[in-house]
Order: structure tokens, then C-alpha cells, then sequence
């Protein structure tokens, strides 16, 4: 490929990958006179289109775009009786994130009052299809632990169920397609405590600042106490804030052990 066909190409925008299998731009024949400037724009033209078109099945788009309304989400979301139900549904939700993510991350249902809502799927969690799995859920587990439960006798639900590509924070729209499946989980488990876990469920909760309201007992609905705390992948990081954590889950315990009595 020429210089000037290659600035040419490069000042139109075009860009592919190179990979073993890549396709090659013929070099046009060296002649001694010049090709007339029409058919030198028509190559260039040509050469730009199969570009365009073999890379358009290369490279996939970062989010397939959603026809369905969230008023349509909302109401599909209300149909479900149970967790069992409402996991199928959602397996089978056609959201924008799907198609990026290798598996759909579906609820824990366990059988406390303790509901754990956290962000959205790490890549752990991507892969195996679990939520809270990797280094964060080993040490969720000892979190646990350390107020007598384990994963038997919690619920836990991200804000999204889809990983989103390389993690990135969750659209706008992305988050109000996952948000009915959300609200209508918490409906379903009915839970006396509400554990959000990082920055995103207790801002979308609650509107809540979590550097400013750590471990802050509020009142989601009737009967619904919601507390915000780090998320564990903040702990392994920052260890000093584990007491902070520590002293947020000793109020979580209490109110669950009053609401036994």
C-alpha cells in the first residue's frame, strides 16, 4: 500500500485488525504516469468499502440496542410469584448487556431476612455465573461469618445482571431495564435488613452518599431497615475500613435478632 493511499485511508476514519487470517490491500502496479485522479478516488473508494464491510463482522458492538420499554419491563416484572419464577424470567430477559456477557448472574436466594444488594457482575461472577464468586465473595463469606450467617440464610441481587463490558459503569437505560426484576425480587424475599454492598445499589436505593452515610440504619419501606457499606472489593484494597464494616454488620445483627424476638 502506498503512503499517500495509506494517509488517504487513515484521514477517512478507516481502521481494522490485523490478525493471521487478515486480508491484504493489493498494491496498485507501478506505473510510469500517473492514473487519472477520478480513478485513483474510485480505488480509494472501493478499497475504503471492503474495509468497512469486513471489519463490520470483526469488531462487535459494545451494547445491542433495546427496543423494550422499562414500562413493559415493569410489567412483565410484576407477573412473577416467586423467586423461581422471576429468576426464569429473567434468564430469559433479552437486555442490551446480554449479548456482551457470557452468562446472565442471577439471584442467591437463601432463606433469612438478610437481602445483600450489590453492583453489578465482576468477571468472576461472569465466567462461573454466580454472584459475589472470586476473592470479593470469599471474603463476603467471612463477613458473614463473623454475625453467624453464611450464604444458606441470605439473599443477595446485583443492580444488573449482565456484566458489562470491562466493567464499566451500567448505562442509564441499562440500569432502569434491570431495575423492575430489582424491586421485584426485594417484594418476593421480603427481607427485614437490606445490605448494600459499594456506591451504586445505595445510590440507586436511596439516593444515599455512602462516603457521608456508612453503616447508616434507613428505612427503605415499612418494616424494611437498609444499611450501606463497602463493597468487599473496597475491603481487599483498603483493609483500614474493615472496622468501619465490622461495626455496620453488629448493627445489621442486632436489628435481625430483634426482629426474632
Amino acid at each position: 500500500m502506498s503512503d499517500k493511499l495509506l494517509r488517504d485511508l487513515v484521514a477517512a476514519g478507516v481502521r481494522w485488525e490485523i490478525t493471521d487470517n487478515s486480508f491484504m490491500v493489493p498494491t496498485p502496479p507501478k506505473t510510469e504516469t500517473m492514473a487519472p485522479a477520478s480513478d485513483m478516488r474510485r480505488e480509494s473508494g472501493n478499497i475504503i468499502s471492503e474495509i468497512g464491510r469486513m471489519t463490520s463482522s470483526v469488531v462487535p458492538p459494545i451494547a445491542p440496542s433495546q427496543s423494550i420499554s422499562v414500562e413493559t419491563v415493569c410489567a412483565m416484572a410484576s407477573r412473577p410469584n416467586d423467586m423461581s419464577a422471576l429468576c426464569r424470567m429473567i434468564g430469559e430477559f433479552n437486555h442490551p448487556l446480554r449479548a456482551c456477557a457470557t452468562n446472565t448472574v442471577l439471584p442467591h436466594v437463601g432463606q433469612g431476612s438478610l437481602l445483600i444488594i450489590t453492583d453489578i457482575p465482576s468477571s468472576e461472577d461472569d465466567a462461573t455465573g454466580m454472584i459475589l464468586s472470586g476473592a470479593s465473595g470469599e471474603l463476603m463469606d467471612k463477613m458473614l461469618a463473623a454475625i453467624g450467617l453464611s450464604r444458606a440464610n441470605v439473599s443477595i441481587v446485583p443492580m444488573i445482571f449482565w456484566r458489562t463490558p470491562g466493567g464499566r459503569a451500567p448505562s442509564r437505560l441499562e440500569l432502569d431495564l434491570a431495575r423492575p426484576f430489582v424491586n421485584r425480587a426485594v417484594e418476593l424475599i421480603a427481607p427485614r435488613v437490606i445490605l448494600t454492598l459499594g456506591t451504586l445499589p445505595a445510590s440507586e436505593l436511596m439516593e444515599i452518599n455512602l462516603t457521608k452515610s456508612h453503616g447508616n440504619s434507613f428505612e427503605y419501606s415499612e418494616n424494611i431497615t437498609l444499611v450501606p457499606i463497602y463493597h468487599p472489593n473496597y475491603l481487599i484494597l483498603k483493609p483500614a475500613a474493615k472496622r468501619d464494616v465490622w461495626t455496620a454488620l453488629q448493627s445489621v445483627q442486632n436489628i435481625l435478632k430483634s426482629a426474632e424476638k
